[in-house]
């Protein structure tokens, strides 16, 4: 299994380089299919996060596969239900228990975020998460100046204990993978764009289209506050072995959801800094495009070469190939209709054509458009693996050794220019990464007569936990 593991994993690293392996690598996001494929409804994954688990070892172990997700349902609804989170329509509960789990936008008035609160966003992020967000996302969590309660207590702890049980569950599950298959992570952490987050979980989709025609300015003030935050997410839940790509969940930053003009002035000079900064620190980034995000390919070329995994899923496959094939690797492009309800022979009629094309001198991985629920058939994914696995194989291609240095980063002696990345972007009033800075907590306390070092490293620490709770809690959940 330790060799099955290396030579799967050195695949995937060499497609991720945008070089040629030995053959083309196949990496499926599977979500709701897992439960299907292990007998378990939609409401038992979703709910019951070791069930999911055990569906994706079970999906992994009888499929020929390089790399998997843990657990690609991912929303936990018991930790959401522990922090009364408003926004999801839970399986079983709210919705039929065959459904996958449902977000529930709410209405322009009834927005998370009022119109007028964006200098309170802008003057700190994380305050404002808990002080106005969270109060108003939970059935149970009271806001500052109401009466506390034992519920609110309650589902904080039960909150922030269940965030951290279910996270540091993962390394379990990832050492399973790799000891009962021989299968890789796929990714390891999360970055969402600024605009994304204020269209997805802040002002709404209706509510920022009104306000880039009303207030622009403070849009863009808001998403250069959120930047270094979202950097900090991203940066912390990194693979340490620079070998796994950070997901990127792209959602409203495209046309039509936006103009080309709103795209160039808000949504990618927010994000492309924070890309290029995750490289000059040895992390690749999938951009995992969902829906059709051609009108920005050219915008996308601008990046390092190697810096980014491009996946496809509306968007035309040969189209982005002749765009960015030459600078990233690409993964996806196999409509999701195919995997469900096409026939077998058009399936692999476009297999062969996307291998022939795209995948031609390496760099392609090969998946579905989009994360694949419960009406992918069996079937038909068993046929998409074993023709990839008899006709994805290269003449010419290497797998990398055992010695070899897997990791993935920028050339040696690479140049950072003056402004690239986060470096002269605006810093954060209160860093990244902690709530209550050690400066306004060191004078609370007497003089320090022992390590002062000590006492801030801790504290730093503790309050680092504190603000991965919230944010997480914003981006994952």
């Amino acid at each position: 299994m330790n060799e099955l593991y290396r030579r799967r994993l050195g695949r995937y690293v060499t497609a991720m380089r945008n070089e040629m392996p030995d053959m083309v690598p196949i990496r499926p996001f599977v979500a709701e299919f897992t439960a299907k494929y292990a007998g378990f409804t939609s409401q038992e994954v979703v709910h019951d996060y070791e069930k999911a688990f055990a569906a994706a070892r079970k999906c992994a172990a009888d499929f020929d596969w390089d790399a998997v997700v843990g657990n690609m349902v991912w929303v936990w609804t018991g930790l959401t239900q522990a922090i009364g989170l408003r926004y999801y329509g839970i399986p079983g509960i709210h919705i039929p228990a065959e459904m996958g789990f449902q977000y529930r936008e709410p209405s322009e008035g009834d927005a998370f975020m009022k119109a007028d609160e964006y200098d309170a966003l802008i003057d700190d992020p994380t305050g404002f998460l808990y002080n106005v967000w969270l109060p108003r996302v939970s059935s149970e969590i009271v806001p500052p100046g109401e009466p506390n309660s034992y519920r609110n207590n309650l589902a904080l702890v039960k909150g922030g204990m269940a965030l951290w049980k279910y996270f540091t569950s993962f390394g379990e599950q990832n050492r399973l993978l790799r000891e009962e298959s021989g299968t890789p992570a796929a990714i390891a952490g999360i970055f969402k764009a600024p605009f994304d987050i204020l269209a997805d979980k802040l002002r709404g989709y209706i509510g920022l289209t009104m306000d880039m025609m009303t207030q622009p300015d403070k849009v863009l003030e808001a998403c250069e506050a959120l930047m270094p935050h979202l950097y900090n997410v991203a940066a912390a839940s990194a693979d340490p072995g620079r070998r796994l790509p950070i997901g990127y969940w792209m959602h409203r930053g495209c046309k039509p959801f936006v103009s080309a003009g709103q795209f160039e002035s808000h949504y990618w000079p927010t994000v492309k800094p924070i890309i290029e900064e995750l490289w000059k620190n040895g992390h690749q980034t999938l951009f995992y495009a969902e829906g059709d995000w051609k009108h920005h390919l050219e915008a996308f070329a601008e990046l390092p070469e190697k810096s980014i995994v491009y996946h496809v899923d509306r968007g035309d496959i040969f189209e982005v190939h002749r765009a960015l094939g030459g600078k990233f690797c690409l993964s996806g492009g196999i409509p999701n209709f195919l995997l469900s309800h096409g026939k077998p022979e058009d399936l692999r009629a476009h297999l062969k054509k996307v291998i022939d094309i795209v995948a031609r001198d390496g760099g392609y991985i090969v998946d579905a458009s989009a994360i694949m629920q419960n009406d992918t058939c069996a079937e038909k994914l068993r046929a998409m693996t074993d023709f990839v696995r008899d006709y994805g194989v290269y003449s010419t291609g290497h797998c990398p050794s055992a010695d070899d240095d897997l990791t993935i980063s920028p050339p040696s002696g690479a140049q950072f220019g003056a402004h690239y990345g986060m470096r002269n972007r605006p810093a954060a009033k209160i860093k990244a990464g902690v709530c209550i800075p050690w400066e306004a907590k060191k004078n609370e306390l007497p003089r320090i007569q022992g390590d002062e070092q000590l006492v801030q490293r801790i504290w730093e620490e503790i309050e680092g936990l504190g603000n991965a709770f919230i944010w997480h809690c914003l981006l994952s959940f």
